[in-house]
C-alpha cells in the first residue's frame, strides 16, 4: 500500500465516525496532528494534506465546521511529551499520531481523548494497544508489522505460491531483532 492511500485510510476511519456525529451536533470539530519530526518535512506535509482533502470530500470546511490542530517536535523526541501535552490541552475530538513515539507521547498526555494511530509496527509490543483484537484504552488505527501478523502473512503467502520454499526479507541495518521476529521463514 503507497503512503497516500495509508495516510488516507487512516483519515477516513477518523472522518467517517466524525461525519455521522458531525450531523448531530453543529460543534466544530477540532483534529490533533502530532508527528515527531518537522511538519514542513516533505513526508508530513504530504500525509497531512491527505487528511485534509479527505475531510474535505466528506464535506468538511476548515474554519467552518473543523480545525486542524497540527504539532511537531522537529525531530527532538524529548520534546514529544510537552508538544503532546500542549496539543491535548487544546481539547481535540481525536488525535492523529502518526509515529509510535508520536502516539506514546500522547497515549502519557491523555487517557480520554481518542487517539488514532498510524505508522506503527507493533502497538501491542510498544505497549499502545492491550491486543489487535481487543486494543482497550483510548488508541486504535493501523499496523503493518505486528509480530503477530507474521505468521498468518506467511501462511497467506504459502498459499498463493504453493511452490514457494524459500522467503527473503529486508532488515534495516542495525535493527535489533526480538526472539518473537525469528523462526518465520527468515
Amino acid at each position: 500500500m503507497r503512503r497516500r492511500e495509508f495516510i488516507a485510510a487512516v483519515a477516513g476511519a477518523v472522518a467517517g465516525p466524525l461525519a455521522a456525529w458531525a450531523q448531530q451536533t453543529p460543534k466544530i470539530a477540532r483534529i490533533g496532528y502530532l508527528v515527531p519530526s518537522s511538519l514542513d518535512a516533505p513526508a508530513n506535509r504530504e500525509s497531512f494534506g491527505a487528511i485534509r482533502r479527505q475531510f474535505a470530500e466528506l464535506g468538511y470546511i476548515e474554519g467552518q465546521n473543523i480545525i486542524f490542530e497540527q504539532r511537531g517536535a522537529d525531530g527532538v523526541l524529548d520534546r514529544l511529551p510537552a508538544v503532546a501535552a500542549e496539543l491535548v490541552s487544546l481539547k481535540p475530538d481525536v488525535v492523529i499520531a502518526l509515529s509510535t513515539p508520536a502516539a506514546r507521547a500522547v497515549q502519557r498526555a491523555t487517557t480520554t481523548v481518542p487517539i488514532v494511530v498510524g505508522s506503527v509496527g507493533d502497538p501491542v509490543g510498544d505497549g499502545l494497544v492491550a491486543s489487535l483484537s481487543h486494543p482497550g484504552g483510548n488508541i486504535t488505527g493501523t499496523t503493518f508489522l505486528g509480530p503477530e501478523l507474521v505468521a498468518k502473512r506467511f501462511d497467506l503467502l504459502k498459499k498463493l505460491v504453493p511452490e514457494m520454499s524459500r522467503v527473503a526479507r529486508p532488515v534495516e541495518p542495525g535493527r535489533v531483532q526480538r526472539a518473537d521476529d525469528r523462526g518465520h521463514g527468515e
